[in-house]
C-alpha cells in the first residue's frame, strides 16, 4: 500500500521499485542519534532502512554532506517569492509595512501566479519537503498539483468589519471544496490576524475546521501595534483601519489580549499561532497544554527585520509547547530558505539545544502541520523526501554543528524517493 500526503491508503502497483541506498558523511534522522557514515536506504516512494548499512542495492556516495529530512517551512507568502528584498526599512512599524503590502500589490508589476511558481521553485532548491502557505483567493492552487512539496494551503480571509464576514465565510466554503482527490495539496483556512479579522469570523472559521478537520492559521501578538489595539483599541492600527474605513469599534472594546484568540482558536481541529511574539506566560501555558494540536510559529529573520523584542523561544520550549519554524515570505525575509532560519536560531538563542533547532524545521513543523506521520524525520516507512546539505572541511565535537555554524547550501533534494533539485 501507498499513502498520500493526507494520510489515505491506496494500492500500489505490482512489482517491487529497486533498492537504492545514499551515503553520507553524516545522516540526521531527527528522532535518534546523528549517524556518521550512514545510509538512508530507499525503495520507491518510502524510507526502508536508516544506519550503516543496507539491504541491498546500489550505493550512491554523496560524499561530504550531511543528509536530513526534507524540511518544513510551517508559514510562508509565495505571493512575494519575486521580490529581491524586504519591503521597507528594518525596524519598519507593522501598519506602515502593511500599507506597503497593499501598494505592492495594486502595483503594474504584481504578478502572484508567477511570484508562487518561484518560490515553489525555491522552496525545493531550498531543500523545503513540507509547506504551511498562506494563499490569496485568486490563488493558482493548479501549481500545487505538480509541485514536488506537500502544502497545506490556507486561504486567506479578511473581514474586519461584519458587513464583510459572510462573504469571507463563502469564500472559505469554496477553498474547502476546490481540493482535488489527489491529495498533492490540503486546504486550511487563515483567518488574517486580530485587526483584520471579525471576532463572528474567528469563531466561525474555527467551528468549520472542528467539523471538517482541517488546520487554521492565524497571526496573533505578532506587534507592538497590534498588542495596543487589543488592549486598549487605540493606537496605529485604529488609525490604519479608519482611514480604509474598515474600523469597527464593536470589535475592538479594549481589555482584550492574545488569550482571547487562543481561547478562540482552541475550538478548532488544529490550530496554528503565527508569530506569536508577544505571548506571556499564561498564553504560553495554554498553549503547552494543548501542545498536540496547536502550535506556534516563529519566523527569526522576519522577526528580526521588524526589530521586535527577544522572542520568548526559550519559554515556549520549556513549556512543552509546540514550535514550528516559517520564513514568512520575501516581504520580511531575504529568501525562503529553512536552513538559514535554523542557523538563526543557533545563534540568537545559544541556550537551545542544536538537536532541538534541527527539530524546529523538521519534525516539529510536520507535527504543526498535522504531518509527521509522513513527514519530517528519517525513519522506515517515512515518504523518502530528504536533503542533502554541504559540510565544511572540518571535525566538530557535535556533528549539528557542521549544520549551523556555516554558510553551505543545500546541494540536493528528494522527493518521494526521486530528486527535484535538477
Amino acid at each position: 500500500m501507498s499513502t498520500r500526503q493526507d494520510g489515505q491508503t491506496v494500492p500500489e502497483p505490482t512489482g517491487q521499485p529497486e533498492l537504492q541506498a545514499l551515503k553520507a558523511r553524516c545522516v540526521f534522522p531527527v528522532t535518534s542519534e546523528p549517524i556518521p557514515n550512514g545510509l538512508v536506504t530507499i525503495q520507491g516512494e518510502r524510507i526502508v532502512a536508516v544506519g550503516r548499512e543496507t539491504p541491498a542495492g546500489h550505493v550512491h556516495d554523496l560524499g561530504n554532506v550531511a543528509i536530513v529530512p526534507g524540511l518544513v517551512n510551517a508559514h510562508t507568502h509565495l505571493e512575494f517569492s519575486d521580490l529581491s528584498e524586504p519591503l521597507g526599512r528594518p525596524g519598519i512599524a507593522m501598519t506602515d509595512w502593511v500599507g506597503e503590502v497593499m501598494r505592492y500589490r495594486r502595483g503594474a508589476g504584481y504578478d502572484p501566479r508567477e511570484a508562487v511558481a518561484a518560490g515553489l521553485r525555491e522552496s525545493v532548491i531550498c531543500g523545503t519537503a513540507l509547506l504551511g502557505e498562506i494563499a490569496q483567493p485568486d490563488s493558482p492552487t493548479s501549481l500545487f498539483e505538480t509541485a514536488p512539496t506537500a502544502t497545506t494551503v490556507f486561504l486567506e480571509l479578511i473581514a474586519p468589519t461584519a458587513d464583510r464576514v459572510d462573504p469571507a465565510i463563502e469564500l472559505a466554503r469554496r477553498h474547502l471544496e476546490s481540493a482535488g482527490p489527489s491529495g498533492r495539496w490540503l486546504p486550511g483556512l487563515s483567518p488574517h490576524a486580530p485587526y483584520s479579522v471579525h471576532p463572528r469570523l474567528l469563531r466561525h472559521v474555527a467551528e468549520l475546521s472542528q467539523h471538517g478537520r482541517f488546520p487554521i492559521a492565524f497571526h496573533l501578538a505578532e506587534s507592538r501595534e497590534e498588542m495596543e489595539l487589543l488592549g486598549r483599541g487605540t493606537g496605529p492600527f485604529r488609525d490604519f483601519l479608519q482611514r480604509l474605513g474598515a474600523w469597527d469599534a464593536g470589535a475592538f472594546p479594549g481589555g482584550r489580549r492574545p488569550l482571547d484568540y487562543l481561547r478562540e482558536l482552541a475550538a478548532a481541529h488544529r490550530a496554528l499561532v503565527i508569530h506569536g511574539n508577544y505571548l506571556d506566560d499564561e498564553e504560553i501555558a495554554f498553549l503547552a497544554a494543548r501542545a498536540d494540536r496547536m502550535a506556534v510559529v516563529y519566523c527569526p529573520r522576519t522577526h528580526a527585520h521588524f526589530g521586535h523584542a527577544g522572542y520568548p523561544l526559550t519559554k515556549l520550549l520549556q513549556s512543552g509547547a509546540t514550535v514550528a519554524l516559517g520564513t514568512d515570505s520575501r516581504a520580511s525575509s531575504p529568501d525562503l530558505s529553512v536552513l538559514a532560519e535554523m542557523r538563526l536560531v543557533a545563534r540568537k538563542h545559544a541556550s537551545i539545544r542544536p538537536d532541538t533547532v534541527l527539530q524546529l524545521g523538521t519534525i516539529l513543523g510536520a507535527r504543526a502541520l498535522g504531518r509527521d506521520h509522513v513527514l519530517g524525520s528519517l525513519q522506515p516507512g517515512k515518504h523518502a523526501d530528504l536533503a542533502a546539505v554541504a559540510l565544511p572541511d572540518r571535525d566538530a565535537p557535535d556533528p549539528h554543528e557542521l549544520l549551523f555554524d556555516s554558510d553551505l547550501p543545500v546541494v540536493a533534494a528528494w522527493h518521494r524517493g526521486r530528486r527535484v533539485d535538477e
